[in-house]
């Protein structure tokens, strides 16, 4: 199966987890979806996530794998990866496709605010496979009940964007212009530091204040010099970068780990590969995309590794807030 063969097929899982995770959202209560089905390696598993996995496994069984084997990467997964079909081999795999059938699962499941279906697809090197190879991804919304559009965006690498917005109770499809912001700097936009959890909460906000007065300076009495926005979904933050309307959002909770070790804390809950595999539709879209130091974004195909990473909605936006980020984590010792 080709890769453009490949891709219309991801657009119809993609329906199928929406149709099933909106219609449970409708029929179960927040207390039912909300329970705790199973503790990965990765992040917790809710009731809710586990619609999405198991329509995940079924789907590829049924119209991906009598066409072609393939490695299928996600968390839920037994070891996080499954080839399919189950009497293949890894390495008879073409195709190494990472998906998270709910990205953004809090604060869908008690209907907050709209979670992702992240999918992207790399030719198959096996264990050595990483984000850096993915070649194409698609990103569909997983709306709230009370929301009757959703979007839908893909890329190729090299092939720019392309997005439609959906009107799930008429089928009706509009291709959508998406566009990042083109503002030289950040002043009066919505840029963050990810700081979703307790442990380092404080050391972040420390962090993204020298950032913010290094860029802006002192506020005005009475006035606001820049907003913030915790989307806690990868794919949603995202989203917001390649719409214009975040200027920045940087996730920089990996390197937290020494600071939360000297508190005797555990690390907590961190970006993982599946979670920002569809960093390669924002790169199309023009939003770049970096590490923690500035190099271009990778990390193992997998469903446990820890991933910081930084987005700027432009390279002017770069220029003036990069070089204040990464003063202040040197200043730290967190690079």
């Amino acid at each position: 199966m080709d890769l453009s063969d490949l891709l219309p097929v991801l657009g119809e899982l993609h329906e199928e987890i929406r149709r099933s995770v909106v219609a449970a959202c409708e029929a179960r209560s927040v207390d039912d979806l909300s329970g705790v089905a199973a503790d990965a390696e990765g992040d917790t598993v809710y009731a809710i996530d586990r619609i999405g996995v198991d329509r995940l496994i079924e789907f590829f069984e049924r119209a991906v794998a009598p066409r072609t084997p393939v490695v299928l990467v996600a968390e839920g997964l037994p070891s996080g990866s499954l080839t399919l079909p189950r009497d293949a081999a890894p390495s008879d795999a073409r195709w190494r496709v990472i998906v998270d059938p709910i990205d953004g699962t809090r604060g869908l499941m008690y209907q907050k605010r709209s979670a992702w279906i992240l999918t992207a697809v790399a030719p198959n090197r096996g264990s050595g496979t990483r984000v850096a190879d993915l070649v194409a991804a698609v990103q569909s919304e997983l709306p709230l009940v009370k929301q009757h559009l959703y979007d839908v965006l893909a890329a190729e690498r090299g092939r720019g964007l392309s997005a439609e917005r959906v009107n799930r109770f008429t089928g009706e499809r509009h291709a959508l212009r998406l566009r990042p912001s083109r503002a030289s700097g950040i002043a009066h936009g919505f840029g963050s530091l990810a700081r979703f959890f307790p442990g380092a909460r404080d050391e972040l906000a420390s962090i993204d204040e020298e950032v913010v007065s290094g860029a802006l300076g002192a506020p005005a009495p009475g006035k606001a010099q820049l907003f913030e926005d915790q989307y806690i979904s990868t794919g949603g933050q995202l989203y917001e970068l390649i719409a214009g309307h975040d200027r920045f959002v940087a996730d920089l909770r990996p390197l937290m780990a020494p600071l939360l070790a000297a508190r005797g804390r555990p690390q907590g809950l961190c970006c993982h590969p599946y979670d920002v595999c569809t960093a390669l539709i924002a790169a199309e879209a023009g939003v770049v995309v970096t590490d923690e130091r500035g190099a271009p974004l990778d990390a193992p195909l997998d469903t446990g590794s820890d991933v910081a990473w930084v987005g700027y909605a432009n390279e002017q936006i770069r220029r003036q807030v990069e070089p204040l980020l990464q003063a202040s984590l040197r200043r730290r010792g967190l690079i």
